[in-house]
């Protein structure tokens, strides 16, 4: 079956972290993860590779893709476990977010606070999932992230837009930060936010924008944390992503916006995520988006 190709594939992963979520997310298995081998993979060891004794990464935090903002969210997406170095990047990005410097700067037009809420965002799951919750920088992008969601539930950063609709891009992670957020410390405010957030997303069935279709698979993998994947609303984009699999079970990733690490120019990813063909990472998430939707064979 096309669905036991792509498992095999997961599990026959050299990055332990995939073999391990495939295990627990796609399978079902009770399992637990060995710290040190997950930490020994060769991605989990790529990205914490040349970390500074400041906790940073001789980059300013974030430098696309090798600061510490984009290498945390990576780590944590793969599932590594909390410990000093990670909280150690984390502060650096908590320092620049809530710096005064930083904060003066964030426009309010026409009683719209525009802001790049994908930056507060992720850095408030990240966060949350490296148990730094009760940390007060950390408590200061929740309550702002929250007095900053535009009318519609989402975020913009958008200087020109009239306030009518916010944007995807800034709108997912602010959402998965107030949902982490709110796991972490009970926060029913942060809550609120979070389900505003979703129902922006649902009310376009994931992807239909009102003129651009947005990409799918990052909401709906968000989506199942939140215990909002049985909503109807979402299963256009579950069709979606369905047809997305390829006829060995797999997905590929789509479009890169990075350059393999040693190459010159901007957008040089920490790590080598893969060319062209079966993705693992993505083949992993489409497997654990239909798991948790009850759409795999059994």
């Amino acid at each position: 079956m096309a669905r036991d190709a792509a498992v095999e594939l997961l599990l026959s992963s050299n990055e332990p972290a995939i073999r391990f979520m495939a295990q627990r997310d796609v399978l079902g298995e009770d399992v637990s993860p060995d710290p040190e081998e997950v930490f020994s993979g060769p991605l989990v060891r790529g990205l914490l590779s040349g970390q500074q004794i400041d906790g940073g990464f001789g980059v300013f935090v974030y430098r696309k893709w090798t600061g510490a903002h984009w290498r945390l969210v990576s780590l944590v997406e793969l599932g590594v476990p909390a410990d000093a170095r990670l909280r150690a990047a984390a502060g650096t990005v908590l320092d620049w977010l809530t710096s005064e410097g930083h904060r003066r700067r964030i426009p309010v037009i026409d009683g719209l606070t525009r802001r790049c809420g994908s930056q507060e965002g992720n850095a408030l799951a990240v966060s949350c999932r490296l148990g730094m919750a009760e940390d007060p920088r950390v408590q200061l992008l929740a309550s702002s992230l929250a007095e900053w969601q535009w009318p519609d539930g989402g975020w913009n950063c958008d200087r020109k837009a009239t306030g009518r609709r916010s944007s995807f891009n800034e709108s997912l992670p602010p959402m998965w930060g107030l949902h982490e957020y709110w796991l972490a410390t009970g926060d029913e405010a942060a809550k609120e936010s979070a389900d505003r957030a979703a129902e922006l997303f649902l009310e376009h069935d994931l992807f239909k924008a009102l003129q651009t279709g947005y990409e799918v698979p990052q909401a709906l993998l968000i989506l199942p944390r939140m215990d909002k994947l049985g909503d109807s609303r979402a299963a256009d984009g579950l069709d979606l992503l369905e047809g997305l699999q390829r006829p060995d079970g797999t997905w590929h990733k789509g479009p890169s916006w990075w350059r393999k690490p040693g190459s010159p120019g901007s957008n040089v990813e920490a790590v080598d995520w893969g060319g062209r063909g079966p993705s693992e990472m993505t083949t992993l998430n489409a497997l654990r988006i239909l798991e948790a939707a009850g759409r795999l064979d059994a």
